[in-house]
């Protein structure tokens, strides 16, 4: 009988199934459109294409984007906060900082309005001690108003909770006694690090989220069980790691870049069996282009990150830099008659204007379509018979062609080299403007649209070349499959190094540690192994920022000269000196537990009874690149034998995403079914 291990990730235009059958170590996918309104729809639809039999699936790995969108949209729940009398503006007032670094103006909405905000009496001090204990009865009070005043969640936050809980855990016991839901989020709970606006923010957006993913959730679970479904369900995280749904439910903030970090740890596992460990991942969808770095075979990896301005999340989050330049996105002339792209995006519902479904408005994806590159009588995704290329054509003339004085095909091509140098940008920021020599790092294009816009990239940035996996429209939904269960949990020290007990402090951490593992052995998840790993944050004295600085704990404990010997390469390695005789403060321990799940096996790829490029060729069209036309051959991807060379210019169809070979370049396909893209030479 199979046991299916099923990945489902759902973007702004599709949802992607990867399906791994366990039992006959072979692979199915779907690729469906997203059902907005309620994408838990979509998501047993997009099931029910690949997997005949819910009974079948043992475990279903889940990317969800229902938080994301909640955050960017500002469509959560509204949400009360209790917080220390005097300090109800920590939200609002935030770092100071501004949405316009140059401009005057500015303006910024807290996700909670000042109504919302309550204060109670309490103060504990930086220290720890109590000055002033927490009155239980008012308390309630004002969870009562906030009740009746229509929230659905409420934060509890004290402004030093994080030195000492105990005011603060009060509080919550009291709110949670006449709250009339289980949405009560209790900062040092979410967050028990120091700094008051980054554990506020942090808590309020968990609370903020809460009501949408439990109910999400909820309903997927229910779908799932309506079709037999009695496996696990897991969720996941921004930091790369899965967890389980009531931990998701509990802790919805850590889901905020849940669909992309998918994407980022399955570009990591292929490139990895592919061998190559730099790489710059560049996830294509319908509303968004996502770019992450990987250098030495690791993610890098962000203790905080800023969804919208002022809206701060700080929690490990694999960093991802996303601009508005998807299929969908939008190309139109601004005021002054200039050609913009995105951000704003048709999405799946009306989606392009080829989608015929009331779209008046040029996409990248018309654009594409317009330069011969994607074949409209085979759309992906299986849902559409043909791409309507005359409605396309008359959007690009009325918007873009007919007002700049162009042709359709110099206006498409206008649209996509404008979309392709925001997507360099985006490069650029995350390599060289990080002291990375783009030259020294291979790009990986997914999504549906990634795989189009390779060459420009590779031209554009200086690339060395890129690696197209063997289904990029569906790589974030296998990215679900390859992920590990993962923890995270972060206490505040604040301590000079010279002051600290390192024996006190090793056992704090490694009760932490236990208390951490044993929730990831709680999940009934089978795991391979579980590896604990610790980092410090520390700065040296009088500095604001902190620098995140590995460590391992050495067989005879931790001590004073071990830490800082840690510091010290972590800092010269970030700033290439270190600063004489002034004292290093550690600021806060972190502390990661990771349930490694079974190894992918990558050689399910393998592209077994392939044939001979030429063999493989269906046909040839005319594109349109670097202003004029040319004449592609068109090539069933999937059937390219390991080896096989496809020289551009060229086009390679399959179900879930089409690749173009710009002139110029040549495509090789390796051993697992990758496509690797450079200059011709580079393929000798």
């Amino acid at each position: 009988m199979s046991a299916f291990v099923v990945g489902v990730d759902v973007g702004g235009t599709f949802t992607d199934v990867f399906v791994l059958d366990e039992a006959e170590g072979a692979i199915r996918i779907a690729k469906v459109p997203s059902t907005f309104g309620d994408q838990s729809r979509g998501f047993i639809e997009g099931i029910g294409d690949a997997v005949d039999d819910f009974a079948q699936i043992r475990t279903v790995v889940h990317g969800t984007t229902v938080g994301t969108n909640a955050l960017l949209e500002r469509k959560g729940a509204r949400t009360g906060i209790i917080t220390t009398e005097g300090f109800r503006d920590v939200l609002e007032m935030r770092r100071r900082d501004r949405p316009a670094t140059w401009g005057l103006r500015g303006s910024f909405e807290p996700v909670v309005d000042r109504g919302d905000r309550l204060e109670v009496a309490e103060r504990v001090l930086a220290d720890g001690s109590v000055l002033e204990p927490v009155d239980a009865a008012a308390v309630q009070d004002r969870a009562r108003a906030l009740s009746t005043a229509g929230c659905e969640a409420v934060c509890v936050f004290f402004i030093n909770g994080y030195a000492n809980s105990a005011n603060e855990t009060q509080a919550v016991e009291a709110v949670r006694r006449v709250w009339p839901n289980a949405y009560v989020s209790a900062a040092t709970e979410i967050l028990p690090e120091i700094r008051e606006f980054e554990r506020l923010s942090t808590a309020t957006l968990n609370a903020y989220l809460q009501p949408a993913v439990s109910s999400y959730l909820d309903r997927l679970q229910s779908g799932l069980k309506q079709r037999d479904f009695g496996g696990d369900v897991l969720i996941v995280q921004s930091n790369g790691g899965v967890m389980a749904v009531e931990s998701a439910k509990r802790y919805p903030v850590r889901t905020a870049l849940s669909g992309p970090a998918a994407g980022v740890i399955a570009a990591k596992a292929i490139a990895g069996a592919a061998g190559f460990e730099n790489l710059i991942t560049c996830d294509m969808g319908g509303t968004s282009f996502d770019v992450s770095l990987v250098a030495g075979g690791k993610a890098a990896i962000a203790a905080q990150t800023s969804i919208d301005f002022g809206m701060v999340v700080r929690t490990p989050m694999i960093e991802i830099t996303t601009i508005g330049a998807g299929g969908g996105s939008i190309a139109y002339l601004d005021q002054s008659g200039l050609l913009q792209v995105g951000p704003e995006s048709a999405g799946s519902n009306p989606g392009p204007v080829c989608y015929g479904l009331g779209n008046t408005r040029p996409t990248v994806t018309d654009a594409n379509l317009l330069l011969g590159r994607i074949n409209p009588e085979r759309p992906i995704g299986g849902k559409l018979e043909k791409l309507d290329v005359a409605a396309a054509r008359a959007a690009m003339e009325a918007v873009i062609a007919g007002p700049l004085d162009l042709s359709v095909e110099e206006a498409a091509e206008a649209v996509i080299r404008l979309a392709n140098a925001k997507m360099a940008g985006a490069i650029r920021l995350v390599s060289i403007e990080r002291g990375h020599d783009p030259a020294k790092f291979t790009a990986m294009p997914f999504g549906g649209g990634g795989a189009l816009h390779t060459g420009a990239l590779i031209k554009e940035v200086g690339l060395g070349a890129a690696l197209v996996p063997r289904f990029p429209g569906v790589t974030s939904a296998l990215g679900c499959v390859v992920a590990d269960m993962r923890h995270d949990r972060v206490q505040t020290v604040n301590r000079l190094l010279a002051q600290t007990d390192f024996a006190a402090l090793q056992s704090e951490m490694t009760a932490v540690a236990e208390a951490t593992e044993a929730v990831v052995r709680g999940s009934g998840i089978a795991f391979e192994r579980i590896e604990r790993s610790y980092e410090f944050d520390m700065l040296y004295l009088g500095q604001t920022h902190s620098i995140a600085v590995p460590l391992e704990i050495p067989p005879e404990g931790l001590d004073q000269a071990a830490v800082t010997a840690a510091f010290e390469a972590a800092y010269r390695a970030a700033y290439g000196r270190l600063l004489e005789n002034i004292p290093i403060r550690l600021m806060n321990y972190r502390v990661t537990v990771t349930g490694r799940r079974p190894a992918f096996d990558m050689g399910v790829f393998a592209p077994a009874g392939g044939r001979p490029a030429a063999d493989c060729a269906i046909g040839s069209r005319e594109v349109y690149a670097e202003g004029r036309f040319w004449t592609a051959t068109v090539y069933e991807r999937l059937e390219l034998e390991a080896g096989a060379l496809v020289p551009g210019p060229a086009l390679l169809e399959q179900a879930d995403a089409t690749i173009f070979i710009d002139p110029g370049l040549s495509g090789r396909v390796d051993g697992f079914g990758n496509l690797i893209i450079s200059d011709r030479e580079g393929q000798q």
